[in-house]
């Protein structure tokens, strides 16, 4: 019982300190560098033998489940906060991008390698957010088209400034909807959905009439501990969709790959 009541402050404790750092950033832009470690240090926090053990125990408790979720929609929007501040500093010129995206290519190239993305892929990004550095990394990196959509007006409009300013802008496109760019979408070779997208089966039912067969799905997402900085995945696979793997690692997040089967 004494674990569950750890677990239970380790996660009110963080919740409390995003939310805090994240009014003190508004305040004080300085302050958006302690938000920024803060958000690092949730990957040492769902990776922690200790934690794991907790959640493996308490991780059904209603309360536990009750805070991870609080804690979750308060990373989550912090993020994007962090993001949006990032994306204004790159378009400032107080913040290198480049940097960003050579380091960010050392972690994802084996990613790219493995879902066989390169120059002739066409990739439509869900939930790119202000500061698409992963998105940036798969046009620097392959030298593929990509097209990212993100709900968020904003985001699309900073994104696409960063783009520019990292002079990517020929092979990365930004837009609110699937639906602004109909034909990309009939052509494109892979979908990926970022881990914060919240209604992920909602978003692969709208696409399913759009892509062609054998197009790769790669799914995002962190069930579990993982859970209180990303949304969880639930398997729910309609005939639309086959599974090809599942890779469950020590990083941020975990990846699904589904294909879109024949009609």
């Amino acid at each position: 019982m004494k674990e569950r009541f750890e677990l239970l402050l380790s996660l009110k404790v963080t919740e409390y300190e995003i939310n805090e750092l994240s009014k003190f950033a508004k305040e004080c832009d300085e302050c958006y560098e302690l938000l920024k470690v803060k958000l690092d240090s949730l990957h040492h926090f769902m990776t922690d033998p200790i934690n794991l053990h907790r959640w493996q125990e308490w991780g059904e408790d209603k309360d536990i489940m009750s805070l991870s979720e609080k804690l979750r929609e308060a990373s989550v929007q912090a993020l994007c906060d962090m993001e949006k501040y990032q994306s204004v500093r790159t378009c400032n010129h107080q913040l290198n991008a480049s940097e960003y995206i050579t380091t960010l290519s050392q972690t994802v190239k084996h990613e790219l390698d493995e879902l066989h993305i390169n120059e002739n892929s066409k990739v439509l990004f869900i939930g790119s957010g202000a500061f698409p550095i992963s998105a940036l990394t798969i046009a620097s990196e392959k030298n593929a088209e990509v097209h990212c959509i993100d709900i968020d007006e904003e985001a699309v409009e900073m994104g696409r400034k960063v783009s520019e300013i990292t002079g990517l802008q020929e092979n990365v496109r930004f837009s609110k909807s699937v639906l602004n760019d109909v034909p990309f979408a009939k052509n494109t070779t892979h979908v990926l959905i970022a881990s914060l997208v919240r209604n992920k089966w909602e978003v692969l039912d709208e696409l399913k009439d759009l892509l062609q067969p054998h197009t790769k799905v790669i799914l995002r997402y962190g069930n579990g501990l993982k859970s209180i900085f990303n949304y969880s995945l639930e398997m729910n696979l309609t005939k639309d969709w086959k599974l090809q793997s599942v890779k469950r690692t020590g990083g941020i997040y975990d990846t699904m790959v589904l294909e879109k089967v024949n009609a």
